[in-house]
């Protein structure tokens, strides 16, 4: 494979880079806008909520690759966008370029939620169980065996209430109910990064040769930069960074994208 980016033809702001840069900026300036004039939330109408908690949302999946939590993680993610999807799209052009960015951004937040699926599930079946039958010796059995330690504190307040002021049982589960929807609610990504790191692999597979600069002075050549970052992302995600960074879904991105080009190249679609 030929590791020289080609400038023959090259247009610096393609399409659909660019229509992608604009509709990213006018979300972040939308959401600051009218959180602050009209006190509208736009994350929790348009960031990707847990499949099964009250907030979510059918366009969320979309929606969410297009909220920024602050300035410097949208300008990062538009950095990087431009710098390597410019390079994708003149190659790809713009419409299969589309089409992986958002397979790629969808796949993430599937790993994402799987993965977040699998830390919740036994709290989730232990919520489950008592609302399907509410007797409060499932109660006891929530309260003391639940792992999240937010949500155990909240329940035993709440048996205690139920024991010195002698509140019904259904008064209970009404509002373990709606512990367990805020719980659910609580789950929320937003940003393009899963998307972008599809597409950081998707030029490292097309040009593994080619030289990137970290911060712009130490070279790595980009097949080792997109492994020693897929490898980061997993080391981080699985040993916990406490850092606020949906590290499966950047993972993600990288896993769908990869397949997604295997495939195309048993096809010959683009190669």
């Amino acid at each position: 494979m030929n590791d020289t980016v080609r400038f023959g033809g090259y247009s610096l702001l393609p399409p659909a880079v660019k229509n992608l840069l604009i509709i990213n900026v006018l979300f972040y300036i939308a959401t600051i806008v009218f959180g602050r004039s009209y006190n509208i939330d736009l994350y929790a109408l348009f960031g990707l909520h847990f499949f099964s908690a009250p907030d979510f949302k059918i366009w969320q999946p979309i929606t969410y690759m297009f909220m920024h939590g602050n300035f410097s993680h949208l300008f990062f993610n538009m950095f990087a966008l431009w710098m390597f999807g410019g390079v994708v799209e003149n190659r790809w052009g713009s419409g299969r370029f589309l089409f992986y960015y958002f397979v790629t951004g969808i796949g993430a937040a599937i790993t994402h939620y799987l993965v977040i699926y699998f830390q919740i599930a036994p709290d989730l079946n232990l919520l489950n169980q008592f609302l399907a039958n509410p007797t409060i010796e499932h109660y006891d059995v929530l309260a003391n065996e639940v792992h999240s330690t937010r949500l155990k504190d909240v329940l035993l307040r709440n048996y205690i209430v139920y024991k010195q002021n002698g509140i019904s049982i259904s008064e209970l589960w009404s509002v373990t109910s709606s512990i367990k929807g805020s719980f659910l609610n609580q789950f929320n990504v937003v940003g393009a990064s899963g998307a972008v790191f599809g597409i950081l692999l998707a030029f490292g597979m097309m040009y593994p040769n080619a030289q990137i600069y970290i911060y712009f002075l130490f070279p790595i050549k980009a097949k080792w930069f997109v492994l020693l970052y897929g490898l980061l992302e997993l080391s981080l995600g699985v040993f916990g960074s406490n850092d606020g960074v949906a590290h499966f879904a950047h993972l993600g991105g990288m896993i769908f994208g990869f397949f997604l080009i295997l495939y195309w190249r048993k096809k010959r679609v683009y190669y």
